[in-house]
């Protein structure tokens, strides 16, 4: 009966630049130098970098499928590329840069632990730099790497380096996100300097890789620590004899460990027990990392359905019929006061009125604008919602997993915004 570990060594990284920065070079770079390209893909770049007469590999390849593919308008909105290294894999969820792909952006970054920023070195910072920085606070990710790109057609300038350095910095000092790690390296994505190897020309930077940077993420730093979050999946019911009397409770644990003998609280109910067992593929655990999925026994028969959750007695949530969140709308058709959604809340789905529209939030940090009627598709907005029965929540700040929300149209089922509770 020992401790059931935690999460497996993934790490997804959201990925934000403007057109020609070099995004599909750096991504196909690090796919290659990581050895992580297929022989065909490979074989395709060597032939068509022959063929447009490039002395170098055009790297841009390795992602131009999924790039085609989301310029037709088919099925892609974030493309998702897979790499190993031998410490840990990785997902890259790459996304358009546009102010139009905004909805987009903060899909793939909702869910990523760390993100990376491309910055053109002959550009430097411009307004969708701003932005793609902005949307990385919204959604509170903790790791993010300022790739300045195109070192080699600045003649490796370390000046240059620092003049963006210092201009990323003054956009820093506007952000309400002060437990945020920024580390900044310049790259060379097309020749191949700091992406994984050391760079020889740039002997002025003495700092790590890109691919050292990632290495080197702490994940167990990335997850909201702290308040233990147990979302009830399933009630498992056997219809044995032998387990006649058993009532177990399936789901995944978030936020913290959960130990047998923890004093919890079922909640919407409020009713008061104790953990008496962890199970883990038939084997009884001691406790259980988050991250975990787990089924649990409780030692009083209380009642426990699908979608309640269980917390200890002292890490209450919030419970709540009404709260504001920040939300990014998604949808062609625009959300106003009174519009009603489907808001599915983790496992539970809830009726929910725009009770108002408190003010929509610039992307480029330049304040709010209030006196807004509604909100067009990759608006971002402050909005209180009324609900028709109370859920328990965190704010997203503490918690990001309990803190999140999508917002579905009853009439399509669409997923139309997410939302982040404030």
């Amino acid at each position: 009966m020992g401790r059931l570990g935690g999460e497996m060594e993934v790490l997804k990284i959201a990925t934000a630049g403007s057109v020609d920065d070099g995004k599909s070079t750096l991504i196909g770079r690090l796919l290659y130098d990581t050895k992580s390209l297929t022989d065909d893909k490979l074989e395709a770049i060597e032939r068509s970098s022959k063929q447009k007469g490039y002395d170098y590999l055009d790297f841009s390849l390795a992602t131009d499928g999924l790039v085609a593919e989301r310029e037709q308008g088919i099925t892609i909105d974030v493309a998702h590329i897979y790499f190993s290294t031998a410490t840990r894999s990785y997902i890259i969820a790459d996304t358009p840069g546009h102010v139009e792909y905004t909805r987009n952006m903060v899909t793939g970054a909702s869910t990523s632990q760390a993100a990376i920023i491309l910055i053109d070195a002959r550009h430097g910072v411009i307004e969708q730099t701003y932005r793609h920085f902005f949307i990385n606070n919204l959604l509170r990710i903790k790791s993010v790497i300022v790739c300045i790109n195109k070192m080699d057609l600045v003649d490796f300038s370390e000046e240059r380096y620092n003049e963006i350095k210092a201009d990323f910095e003054k956009l820093v000092t506007k952000s309400d996100y002060e437990d945020q790690n920024i580390t900044y390296v310049p790259v060379s994505a097309l020749k191949g300097d700091n992406v994984v190897a050391q760079s020889e020309i740039m002997s002025w930077y003495t700092g790590k890789t890109l691919l050292e940077h990632l290495e080197k993420i702490d994940t167990k730093d990335i997850y909201n620590r702290g308040k233990m979050r147990f979302p009830v999946q399933y009630v498992i019911r056997p219809k044995t004899e032998d387990f006649h009397d058993y009532r177990g409770y399936a789901g995944k644990v978030y936020g913290g460990n959960i130990n047998v003998g923890d004093e919890v609280m079922v909640l919407p109910s409020e009713t008061k027990t104790k953990i008496k067992d962890i199970y883990f593929n038939g084997e009884k655990y001691k406790s259980a990392a988050r991250r975990s999925s787990i089924s649990i026994t409780l030692e009083n028969d209380v009642n426990v359905s699908r979608g309640d959750m269980i917390v200890k007695v002292d890490e209450l949530p919030k419970i709540d019929k009404q709260f504001t969140a920040t939300v990014s709308w998604m949808d062609a058709k625009q959300l106003a006061p009174g519009s009603k959604y489907i808001l599915q809340h983790g496992i539970n789905k809830v009726l929910a009125k725009v009770n108002t529209i408190n003010n929509k939030i610039e992307t480029d940090f330049s304040g709010v604008e209030t006196d807004v009627t509604s909100l067009q598709m990759n608006d971002i907005a402050s909005v209180s919602f009324q609900l028709n029965k109370p859920i328990f929540f965190d704010a997203f700040k503490e918690h990001r997993t309990n803190g999140a929300f999508i917002l579905i149209d009853p009439q399509n089922n669409n997923t139309v915004g997410v939302g982040f509770i404030k």
